[in-house]
């Protein structure tokens, strides 16, 4: 391997992110949510454990599919409450030096103009440490928060992202020339006007004159990850995506996807390795395998099986937690009509109950980046993903804050890093550069975004 595997926190600023039920844990800290405290502690945390960055995941509405309406979330956590991701940054990137930071942040109900300003805000003020999780969002009840009476069309959502970044590219890249700061003092000049230009952008969706409000950040445009797995994602990853989480239900889908992505980077001139492609891994760690064991049993003793339902906004259609756990799935399926529907019926194993299909839905094993035991363990599973697929890195699933990242630290880490797969210090620089190595903090120039980049003058 030329670098270290990438590891990201996965992390949300509200109670229950993707771990339904977990923050009734003993000795969960997720309810400090609101302090500021929390943050700085977890980041301090982070940067000890050498993480690449702490990734905040967003949502802009609640989740009110399941029982037609938000009741559930609410009364579980199911990402409500939550607040701004972006506002917690400035405070971790204060205690923190080396620690990267990646917000999620949609491009389909807020205009490109103010999202530039705050994106070139924050990588000023972590030196070039900021990363953007580009989405479209996907909740019905977000299209309705900003006046629409339902959600874009998928292929409306994509062009308007794709029209999105040109106009960010063109404000972070080429409303600023490199020379364009000069801080003169002598001559009383700030910023030369002759190397500050409107783009005048005219498009679609989007009209914005410009200039940039902000003078040039370390990266200029801060790192770019995304996540899609549709064609139209899979086309716009390809194109703008500098970090793609890729999914599947088998190690050869994995590598069948990261195959794709960097096939399709390739054909778009940007070049396979244009490309780092992440998994998320469920990773439970002991001192001993039995201890992770115990560990594991606690987590599936909390798991919220309505969480669960509430944020697939009710998954198949069947309220499972309206029968009595013994009921066998067969009578439910008659009782409301789906019994001659084979694809309805299929989800559930003969002789079935609803309890068997409950605990189904609170399974945290299923996906093929599951792990469980000690240090040694964990990281022998790990470099056998790795081999197997040709993936890059992970973001980590918590279960309890600050345990799964303290376990992960203290027993997996100094495994990984005797195998090589992990590193023993920070790379010097900017987020980029930690991906792509010293010397790339900006974008390449096979990158879309690099075309429109103002040379200083000669």
């Amino acid at each position: 391997m030329t670098r270290p595997l990438s590891f990201n926190l996965f992390e949300m600023n509200t109670v229950g992110h993707i771990s339904h039920g977990m923050w009734r844990a003993p000795g969960n800290t997720r309810s400090r949510y609101t302090d500021l405290d929390f943050w700085t502690d977890e980041a301090r945390l982070l940067e000890e454990g050498l993480f690449d960055a702490v990734f905040l995941a967003d949502v802009l509405g609640a989740y009110d599919g399941y029982r037609d309406g938000p009741e559930t979330a609410l009364r579980e956590a199911v990402q409500i409450p939550n607040n701004d991701p972006l506002l917690v940054i400035p405070a971790m990137a204060a205690v923190t030096t080396r620690l990267g930071f990646v917000a999620t942040f949609s491009t389909t109900y807020e205009p490109p103009f103010p999202f530039a300003r705050r994106a070139s805000t924050l990588d000023h003020l972590t030196k070039g440490r900021f990363g953007w999780n580009v989405v479209t969002s996907y909740l019905p009840n977000a299209a309705r928060n900003f006046g629409l009476a339902d959600e874009l069309s998928h292929a409306e959502r994509y062009a308007r992202a794709d029209e999105y970044l040109d106009v960010l590219y063109q404000l972070w890249e080429g409303s600023w020339a490199d020379d364009a700061v000069r801080r003169d003092a002598d001559r009383g000049v700030y910023s030369d006007p002759d190397r500050v230009r409107r783009i005048d952008h005219d498009g679609t969706y989007f009209r914005v004159a410009g200039p940039h409000l902000s003078e040039p950040s370390a990266q200029r445009t801060p790192v770019i990850y995304q996540a899609g797995s549709s064609p139209a994602g899979r086309a716009f990853a390809a194109k703008h995506a500098e970090a793609v989480f890729v999914g599947g239900s088998s190690l050869g889908d994995f590598a069948a996807s990261i195959a794709d992505i960097k096939g399709l980077a390739e054909r778009n001139g940007r070049g396979p390795d244009a490309v780092r492609t992440l998994g998320s891994a469920v990773l439970i760690a002991g001192r001993t395998r039995s201890e992770a064991e115990r560990r594991a049993a606690e987590y599936e003793t909390l798991a919220s099986a309505e969480g669960y339902l509430a944020h697939a906004g009710g998954g198949s259609g069947i309220d499972l937690a309206a029968y009595p756990p013994e009921t066998p799935m067969s009578d439910v399926l008659a009782s409301i009509g789906a019994g001659r529907d084979a694809s309805t019926a299929a989800r559930y194993a003969p002789g079935s109950t609803v309890g068997d299909a409950l605990r189904a839905v609170t399974r945290f094993d299923r996906g093929p980046f599951f792990a469980m035991g000690t240090g040694d363990d964990i990281a022998d599973a790990i470099d056998g993903w790795v081999r197997d697929t040709g993936i890059d890195g992970f973001n980590l699933r918590q279960f309890t804050t600050p345990g799964t990242v303290e376990n992960f630290v203290e027993y997996v880490v100094p495994a990984l890093q005797e195998r090589g797969l992990y590193r023993t210090a920070y790379e010097p620089g900017t987020l980029r550069e930690r991906l792509f190595g010293e010397g790339v903090a900006r974008l390449p120039a096979a990158h879309p975004g690099a075309a429109h980049r103002r040379p200083a003058t000669p």
